[in-house]
């Protein structure tokens, strides 16, 4: 843990044990809360729908999911700008994505995020940034990355694995990179976040070890294991990237979207009861919960992808835990939702019913710290096969909301 953050720390291990049970469940109607869309970018998820499309046709489709996201009575868009340590917008620092051109580091010949901004802002709608850390690459052949790639340029920064390539977060070379190609989109554009999935250290792979011994063996001494000091480089990436935000661009907000599982009450008596096969603790070596009891953040917004009733993860223990956990801090709690899993028949039976999201919101509408909610993705928004989204907006979103600054 550093040294700026030890305090910080301790000071939130205390009010854990005396802060009390979660406020009594009420309901709520909200004027000010956060109804957002992911906009995912990787694998060209949801935007644009292909790679090589033509200025016109790509502009057009990103009005289009701006437009599905105010007919929806959306109010915030998570647009993802670095998907695989690349850019979105003409960066200083990294290559033009490949999943524009299909090219990477082929100029499109426009501005991506700089055209998401002005047309969202023009909608009413927010537009925060959305960064992935140490996503290399989707596969392990440094050769395939164009020649000016810092990946190529510094091959010692990066670890393969999983069948992907990674930045190694335990060199502090690359967490100052990070930081910098990342601050580059922050000073140079007017927008309201900035924004981290769950991916820190790759999820595990059965049979494969993440390589970090040599920057282990570098810098990891005084820590009592190496998942201490790993945590403590996922600390430092947040805690710094959170105070270089503010120094810059202090109206925007600062949040992470982690696994909705911080860790299982079997394996810490403070986690949730939950049985969940990743634990972001101990297994992304990101700790949740400490980031919120520590007041790092602006906004947690957990992945809570599961249904009410789910035995393993049941969706309404999961917003009791992080209620609970944000209670006495002023970090504010949004719940990350599977919109996506509506109507997926390889999903469970509650997820073949269109009311279930909606439910979602009935549950956690009862909880004054829940300030929003956030939708995966915007494809599934646009398509709503099931209709999920149709009632959550029929049920919930029939009157505007503004989104909390």
């Amino acid at each position: 843990m550093s040294q700026l953050s030890r305090r910080a720390f301790a000071v939130a291990a205390l009010s854990a044990f005396t802060t009390g049970a979660a406020a009594a469940p009420r309901r709520r109607q909200a004027t000010t809360e956060l109804r957002g869309m992911w906009l995912a970018t990787v694998f060209n998820r949801d935007w644009p729908s292909r790679s090589g499309l033509s200025p016109a046709v790509q502009q057009a489709q990103l009005r289009a999911h701006l437009d599905t996201a105010v007919r929806r009575g959306l109010n915030a868009v998570f647009f993802q700008v670095r998907p695989t340590a690349d850019a979105m917008w003409p960066s200083t620092y990294e290559p033009w994505s490949q999943y524009l051109t299909g090219t990477q580091g082929k100029d499109p010949g426009w501005d991506p995020l700089g055209t998401a901004i002005e047309e969202a802002h023009a909608r009413g709608l927010q537009l925060h940034a959305w960064f992935n850390p140490y996503r290399v690459a989707i596969h392990t052949d440094l050769s395939r990355l164009v020649p000016s790639h810092p990946a190529r340029r510094n091959p010692e920064w990066v670890v393969p694995y999983g069948g992907m390539l990674f930045y190694n977060p335990g060199l502090p070379q690359v967490r100052t990179f990070v930081e910098d190609a990342i601050l580059d989109a922050v000073q140079r554009y007017p927008v309201d976040g900035v924004h981290f999935d769950d991916y820190f250290y790759p999820y595990p792979v059965a049979g494969q070890a993440f390589d970090d011994d040599a920057a282990y063996a570098a810098h990891g001494g005084g820590f009592e294991s190496r998942a201490a000091w790993r945590r403590n480089n996922i600390d430092l990436l947040v805690e710094e990237v959170a105070a270089r935000v503010r120094r810059v661009r202090p109206t925007a907000g600062f949040g992470i979207s982690p696994f909705g599982v911080w860790r299982n009450a079997a394996t810490d008596s403070r986690g949730s009861a939950t049985r969940a096969g990743v634990q972001t603790y101990d297994d992304l070596y990101a700790d949740t919960r400490a980031w919120v009891r520590s007041g790092l953040l602006d906004y947690i917004c957990p992945q809570i992808y599961w249904n009410i009733g789910f035995a393993a993860a049941d969706y309404a223990e999961l917003v009791r835990w992080w209620v609970k956990t944000v209670q006495g801090t002023a970090v504010r709690l949004y719940v990350g939702e599977a919109l996506y899993k509506a109507g997926d028949p390889q999903q469970p039976a509650a997820w073949q019913d269109p009311a279930e999201l909606s439910r979602h919101l009935t549950l956690a509408g009862r909880y004054p710290q829940v300030r929003g909610h956030v939708f995966f993705a915007a494809k599934d928004i646009a398509l709503d096969p099931i209709g999920a989204m149709a009632r959550v907006v029929a049920d919930h979103y029939k009157q505007p909301a503004k989104p909390p600054r």
